[in-house]
């Protein structure tokens, strides 16, 4: 069993939990609300396989109680922790219904977003209706029963039962200033119904949690009563095949009964993860148990292999390890899109981010016309013809876990009209006031205004026109003579004319942009 330390898996829950109860703050997503759903998922998994344990726990115990008289009063204290727990457990499923009953889909968390329901149910204006009340109550009853059963011989225990399922006021430091809030406010009041419903399934978490170390207690000093096995230390122990699971998996958990203390102890440790030696401070012995100290690695599956080496009889006998497990990568940021901005521009690289959450960007694939893959989850999309491209992603899922496919359609839009200009300037909408010495040494230019990316527009020719005069058409950027000497022959404060200016991508020349704006000049000389 878990004993007092949590797995990783549940510490891991436990911290996204904390993560995301910290994001309340911030204006949420539907992303976010999703995520509260799949870790109340997550959950309720952990607390399906908890439930197998305590029940191969007490009937265990139950099992020594019908052989051994001495185990009779073991069993009862039992029975009595797992009728507590029931209850509790029982009552906050009642909550959840309640909570459930008023959205459609149960699965749709997106939807769950308002938190009046709950603001009313336990708070009504301002203050604890009777509902609020009775869940305080319930509250004080399960611990209150533990206590009774855990104080007097399990200190830690019972510090974790009043912890967890404490109900008294909470002081929040605001500033400079301490504000009290009692439970019920601090923990529902005010919260999208996704994330209270997460709360009380994590309550039922630790429900479950406190139960599965009770009878771990129990279950040990049973067995060491028994004379077979006396001075032994045993805890059940689950075997997967699997790190971690999709919900279209079948659970295959193996529940068996281990035995964990000092003469169980290997003579020495020969693992590997990843194919990489683990060394002596990477892991410590408790008990029979090899407790490892690394990092979990980067995203995907892990392998953990090599043998523990016992002594028998003088000789080394080797036990083949071989196990695996499966890193996610921490929520540190929300997905926002703006929905109806799904726009890739013809002519340009438009950079774009790939990736399947949780999976390995090398086991992750992409495939559109025009897409190409430069590092990591980072790719650029060149567009080719079509007023559309869409983008195909699979990804193989760790774990034997089989594959998973999406895909996206982005509208292809043409780089929009450039606007001349001369000296820098468009004119704004009017004319560009200019010295007639100015303008013939200025060059003819175009920009994109307002555009997205920053590309470089390489002018080759243009029209010139002087009222009263033919158009002269000029080739690069500057006026040849014939222009110049158009330009000397107009009046003052008269206006010329420079259009029909052609004009391509720096490096894409290949790219046929649209009409270029003209210009318009004033003389001021």
């Amino acid at each position: 069993m878990a004993g007092g330390k949590q797995s990783a898996r549940q510490k891991m829950i436990n911290l996204m939990y904390l993560v995301f109860i910290a994001m309340l703050a911030l204006n949420m997503s539907k992303e976010v609300l999703s995520a509260f759903g799949s870790i109340n998922e997550k959950l309720d998994r952990a607390n399906t396989n908890f439930s197998a344990k305590n029940d191969v726990a007490l009937l265990g115990l139950k099992t020594s109680a019908s052989t051994n008289e001495k185990a009779k009063a073991t069993a009862a204290k039992a029975e009595q922790a797992h009728t507590l727990s029931n209850e509790y457990y029982a009552y906050i499923d009642s909550q959840k219904a309640l909570l459930l009953s008023e959205v459609e889909d149960p699965t749709d968390y997106e939807a769950m977003d308002k938190s009046n329901f709950l603001d009313e149910l336990y708070y009504k204006g301002g203050k604890l209706t009777d509902a609020g009340k009775e869940y305080l109550a319930k509250m004080d009853t399960y611990r209150n029963g533990m206590l009774a059963l855990t104080e007097a011989n399990n200190p830690v225990l019972s510090a974790q039962l009043k912890s967890d399922f404490s109900t008294e006021p909470i002081k929040i430091k605001d500033g400079s200033t301490t504000v009290t809030k009692d439970y019920i406010s601090h923990n529902f009041v005010g919260f999208p119904s996704v994330s209270s419903l997460t709360k009380m399934t994590q309550t039922q978490n630790d429900i479950k949690s406190v139960e599965n170390e009770y009878l771990s207690k129990l279950l040990a000093g049973d067995l060491k009563s028994l004379s077979e096995v006396s001075e032994a230390n045993y805890e059940t122990v689950m075997t997967t095949t699997k790190g971690a699971y999709y919900s279209s998996d079948s659970f295959d958990g193996i529940i068996s009964l281990g035995r964990v203390d000092e003469t169980t102890k290997p003579e020495r440790v020969e693992l590997k993860i990843d194919g990489r030696p683990i060394r002596e401070d990477q892991y410590e012995f408790q008990g029979g148990r090899v407790a490892l100290k690394v990092g979990a690695g980067g995203v995907g599956e892990h392998k953990i292999t090599g043998n523990l080496i016992f002594l028998q009889d003088g000789e080394e006998v080797p036990v083949k390890v071989e196990k695996s497990y499966t890193t996610i990568g921490k929520p540190n940021s929300a997905t926002i899109a703006a929905d109806k901005m799904n726009v890739v521009y013809r002519g340009v690289a438009n950079p774009m981010t790939i990736d399947f959450a949780g999976i390995n960007p090398s086991k992750v694939n992409a495939s559109a016309s025009g897409l190409s893959k430069k590092s990591g989850t980072s790719y650029t999309m060149t567009p080719g013809s079509g007023r559309e491209v869409k983008i195909n992603v699979s990804a193989t899922l760790p774990n034997g876990g089989g594959s998973v496919s999406d895909s996206k359609t982005f509208r292809i839009k043409d780089i929009p009209r450039p606007t001349g200009t001369i000296r820098g300037e468009d004119g704004d909408g009017g004319c560009v006031r200019m010295q007639r010495a100015g303008l013939e040494k200025s060059s003819i230019g175009a920009a994109l205004q307002d555009f997205d990316f920053d590309l470089k527009l390489n002018v080759t020719g243009f029209s010139f026109k002087v009222s009263g005069q033919p158009t002269i058409k000029v080739s690069g950027r500057k006026l040849n003579s014939q222009a110049s000497g158009a330009l000397r022959r107009a009046k003052r404060g008269e206006t010329v004319q420079i259009f029909d200016i052609s004009a391509n991508i720096a490096g894409n020349s290949g790219y046929k942009l649209k009409k270029i704006s003209p210009i318009c000049i004033e003389l001021t000389n």
